[in-house]
């Protein structure tokens, strides 16, 4: 298991800040309610807070990201996608939402899927890299920090708690399914520890979709965040 933290950065062509270049961390760490000492966010509007306290990436995507964006390639190695743990075991199909792990004497708690962003794609100077993340469910996830601890490195990220709810898989591609059953959003809602802004959407979609005849359109869910227009 890795560690990685950063500073904020600007990007290489339109300079707007990003907190996703992170260099390993050796030695100790503090982990508090709200990351690792020494890390910081540009945008606390969708990064950071204790809903998006750890940034977990399974090591195993970049090999099919290089694939997929050779022109990268050499770019696309734990840590640069911002993430601050890396894991070489773990993926979205082997974690439940609510899933709580211990790092140490630290205990984390899977929360919510990551949702990418334009930055990824001037970060590495390949378009199209958030949507690939986005549409192929390569996001990684976030934890919420439940007990902080001084984190030793290399410390093994252990399963602690499992629950019986979905695996993170198995909640994005119901969430983003066309017209996916409200059950089964209100199901996942219903699990311990999810972020609070998630389950809100879950739960207002649930409600919309009940109210709709079956034929219904469906509004698109947007994959990604897209680059404002300034």
């Amino acid at each position: 298991m890795q560690i990685f933290i950063g500073n904020v950065s600007p990007l290489p062509e339109s300079g707007r800040p990003t907190g996703m270049y992170k260099q390993p961390v050796s030695g100790c760490i503090e982990l508090g309610l709200e990351g690792f000492k020494g890390d910081h966010q540009a945008d606390r509007r969708v990064h950071g807070g204790p809903d998006k306290a750890v940034h977990c990436y399974p090591a195993s995507h970049y090999a099919r990201l290089a694939e997929r964006f050779p022109e990268a390639a050499s770019q696309l190695v734990p840590g640069s996608l911002g993430e601050n743990l890396s894991s070489d075991t773990l993926d979205e199909t082997r974690v439940r939402v609510g899933d709580i792990f211990r790092l140490g004497d630290a205990l984390l708690q899977v929360c919510q899927p990551r949702t990418p962003c334009w930055k990824i794609d001037e970060r590495f100077g390949a378009e199209g890299i958030a949507q690939f993340i986005a549409e192929h469910h390569l996001t990684g996830w976030y934890f919420r920090v439940l007990k902080g601890a001084i984190v030793s490195i290399p410390t093994p990220l252990e399963l602690h708690e499992a629950t019986t709810f979905p695996t993170l898989a198995e909640a994005q591609l119901t969430w983003h399914a066309h017209r996916p059953p409200a059950a089964d959003l209100l199901r996942i809602a219903a699990a311990p520890g999810i972020a609070a802004g998630w389950r809100a959407k879950l739960t207002a979609r649930a409600e919309w979709l009940a109210q709709q005849p079956p034929d219904a359109p469906a509004p698109p869910l947007p994959a990604f965040h897209v680059k404002p227009d300034r």
